[in-house]
């Protein structure tokens, strides 16, 4: 297979390289005031995603209710079941926000982008990949604070569920709102120039990665974990992901959906968003010194995901493709 260069990855090892280096400037505190930058960053984010979300599209995969029952009941039921049972097999070993951090990989909604271009890649059906992805973003807004709350006092951690969920309104239910109603004007420009808004949008990602580590440089969370709890979190992640995979299937077994609904609720279903996790992090854990650990397990998953779901696209594609010896037929 060949290599392909992926900027945004290499960004993501730049942003922790330089919040190890200078952790001050976006340490709390710091000259630049990531209290005020995080929260404008969100917003910038999902007032970007509001631009170029097209209810359009949502509304022509919005039928298919057994696809989007498998698709969201996997997102926001399955992986937050599995995220619990690893919470007890983790205790006492782990480090408390690494914990915490793996439990968050598995409330958080699924990718938008990554799963529409690769349901397309596979030859899956794109219009409920649309309509799935972007309703995860949605429900993810008070769902995964839900789930939060609900391991919060088991494991000793303050999470004010209202202050939390009024924060998320404020900073990407209002922002969201704000996109779609200036979409009647910039909607046009968005798709003209979507490479850069893609590009804005990464970038400011990779600012609040930056931030989010270096309040736990700054307080030296990483002095005792740092190696150990990079590989515990990809062994854990490569579990979950194969898991995700294996439940889902079988549920798609089960109700015998056709190939292209199988693609779109694979790839939906077992996907987890870095564009929407990091942004609520930051929301949700704001000034919480272990951010980076939290945040962790997101930012190995996401890239791995996106390798394993572009091999399965292109093998999903090829199984699809009709062969020398099958006519194809003009419609």
């Amino acid at each position: 297979m060949k290599f392909k260069f992926d900027w945004f990855l290499t960004g993501m090892f730049v942003a922790i390289g330089l919040a190890w280096l200078f952790p001050g400037p976006g340490a709390q505190g710091g000259w630049l005031h990531p209290e005020l930058l995080t929260k404008a960053g969100v917003a910038l984010i999902f007032f970007l995603h509001g631009v170029s979300l097209s209810f359009a599209a949502m509304k022509q995969g919005a039928l298919n209710w057994k696809l989007h029952l498998v698709v969201q009941g996997s997102v926001f039921l399955i992986f937050p079941l599995l995220g619990l049972a690893l919470l007890p097999l983790t205790h006492g070993w782990l480090p408390e926000y690494l914990r915490i951090g793996l439990f968050y990989l598995c409330a958080s909604p699924s990718t938008v982008s990554s799963s529409v271009a690769l349901t397309a890649a596979a030859g899956g059906n794109v219009p409920a990949a649309v309509f799935n992805a972007t309703l995860s973003s949605i429900l993810g807004i008070v769902l995964t604070p839900l789930w939060l709350k609900l391991i919060s006092a088991g494991e000793e951690i303050a999470f004010p569920l209202q202050s939390v969920v009024l924060s998320l309104i404020i900073w990407l239910v209002l922002p969201l709102l704000a996109g779609q109603l200036a979409r009647r004007w910039l909607a046009g420009w968005a798709a003209r120039n979507k490479k850069w808004v893609g590009v804005v949008d990464r970038l400011t990602i990779l600012l609040l990665v930056y931030t989010s580590f270096c309040d736990s440089m700054h307080f030296g969370v990483w002095t005792e974990h740092g190696l150990t709890a990079v590989v515990t979190s990809f062994v854990l992640a490569v579990a979950l992901f194969y898991t995700l995979l294996f439940l889902v299937g079988r549920i798609c077994d089960w109700y015998q959906f056709s190939p292209p609904d199988r693609i779109a609720a694979v790839f939906c279903g077992s996907k987890k968003s870095m564009a929407t996790g990091v942004p609520m992090a930051q929301l949700m854990f704001a000034g919480n010194p272990g951010l980076g650990l939290i945040l962790l397990p997101i930012m190995i998953y996401h890239p791995l995901q996106l390798m394993i779901c572009g091999a399965l696209a292109n093998r999903w594609k090829l199984q699809a493709a009709p062969t020398e010896d099958e006519p194809v037929t003009a419609e």
